[in-house]
């Protein structure tokens, strides 16, 4: 039996219905998993993943498995755990430590569990694992091969490691294969971030203003998508770039400060913190709604928030109502963690497909490769254009191909007006 906590072992049947649902719908990572089956390229490893244990989660770990890998599981946000998919996979011999809403010691001993088994290949979101791995737990650092980081946030926090030399593996940014920012980030957080919205508060978007911090492809799916619905959607941005692509998208853009005494729902997707802090709070409307779906719930400033009240209450599941001392009220999300995760049940499994075939094929390339440099790689190219091909032959789409004029004439530069 697998050493393992999760919230409620009798969950078990309910989860596995879930994992079944989500399968049917991840075509891709289904491939993979009847190749792994039959290779078993990761038999002698054993994995250590820190990733929100969902059923689309539980699919690559069943894909992993196949492949031959051992696997320690734990979560990387404290209400993203669905209980009953973590209890399926206790069953199929998974080391998972996982629940959702867990206190910050108990998220953190979660990891150190996970650390305990000895993984020659980390997959993270968020880089916690890998963190802790390289601040507390550097005596498993000779053992690790390479690891995955699926998050943009988690990105960041490497290349800062990498850049001042900290790094102490190499890892493979799943993160920034086309396959899956352009589609997870763009359209899985597009339209998980609204449904959590929703599931929390059941307004009607249409008419609303909508505060949308952030345009990087996690903030234009969602400004889209509320766009779609109705909204009148506002962009702040540090960027000029970004702001200016918002700008010729037809969203209005001006700075937080402007933002936050015209907003109705303010959404953070930036990665960074402090994003909306006390100032902006004090210019509020009454009944202003407050929602992130970044990784880390740093983006709204809580603790300013709660400097400002005077009382609170939970209203309903993931909705919190503070009273301020001029007696306005703001309603705050899923404690301001990821809204869609929290108050949803994330991406679709159809987009996940696709974030996860990488995972699984990019820690396949690191199991096979002798040793990678030490730092922050990109997702090998054919293993991105094999993600796509194998997503639109699901989908029953074909492409046209070159023929080989058209290669010559790519190839070469001295043909040019006949």
């Amino acid at each position: 039996m697998p050493n393992f906590k999760v919230k409620d072992e009798k969950l078990a049947e309910k989860g596995k219905l879930q994992i079944e649902w989500a399968a049917k719908h991840m075509p891709v990572l289904n491939q993979i998993k009847k190749r792994f089956t039959k290779e078993k390229p990761l038999k002698g490893f054993t994995l250590g993943a820190c990733l929100h244990v969902t059923k689309e989660t539980a699919v690559l770990v069943e894909t992993l498995l196949e492949g031959g890998a051992k696997i320690a599981l734990c979560g990387s946000n404290p209400l993203s755990t669905q209980d009953d998919v973590a209890a399926a996979l206790v069953k199929e011999d998974i080391n998972v430590f996982a629940w959702r809403e867990q206190s910050t010691e108990e998220y953190y001993w979660c990891i150190e569990k996970v650390i305990d088994k000895k993984p020659q290949i980390t997959l993270d979101d968020g880089a916690d694992l890998v963190g802790t791995i390289h601040s507390k737990r550097t005596e498993a650092l000779p053992k690790i091969k390479g690891g995955t980081e699926e998050t943009t946030t988690g990105v960041l926090r490497l290349r800062a490691m990498e850049k001042n030399g900290t790094l102490k593996y190499p890892i493979i940014a799943v993160n920034d294969a086309y396959t899956k920012y352009l589609f997870d980030n763009r359209y899985g957080t597009g339209q998980s971030t609204i449904d959590g919205i929703l599931r929390a508060t059941n307004i009607l978007l249409a008419g609303k203003n909508f505060v949308v911090c952030g345009y990087g492809w996690c903030g234009r799916g969602t400004a889209t998508r509320a766009g779609g619905m109705g909204a009148n959607v506002i962009v702040t941005e540090v960027n000029p770039l970004r702001a200016l692509e918002a700008a010729m998208d037809g969203f209005r853009i001006m700075p937080i400060s402007e933002a936050a005494s015209v907003g109705d729902i303010f959404l953070t997707t930036t990665g960074d913190t402090s994003v909306i802090r006390k100032e902006h709070m004090q210019k509020m409307k009454d009944g202003a709604i407050l929602a992130n779906s970044g990784h880390f719930n740093v983006e709204i400033a809580i603790n300013d928030l709660e400097q400002l009240t005077v009382s609170k209450r939970t209203l309903r599941a993931n909705l919190e109502e503070y009273t301020l001392k001029d007696g306005k009220k703001l309603y705050l999300l899923a404690e301001g963690r990821l809204v869609n995760l929290a108050a949803a049940e994330g991406h679709p499994s159809e987009v996940m497909d696709m974030s996860f075939a990488n995972q699984a094929l990019c820690v396949e390339y690191i199991a096979k490769n002798e040793k990678l440099p030490t730092r922050v790689h990109l997702v090998p190219k054919e293993i991105d254009e094999t993600v796509a091909r194998l997503k639109l032959n699901a989908m029953n789409l074909k492409i046209d191909e070159l023929t080989e004029e058209q290669k010559k004439y790519l190839a070469t530069w001295e043909m040019g007006t006949l």
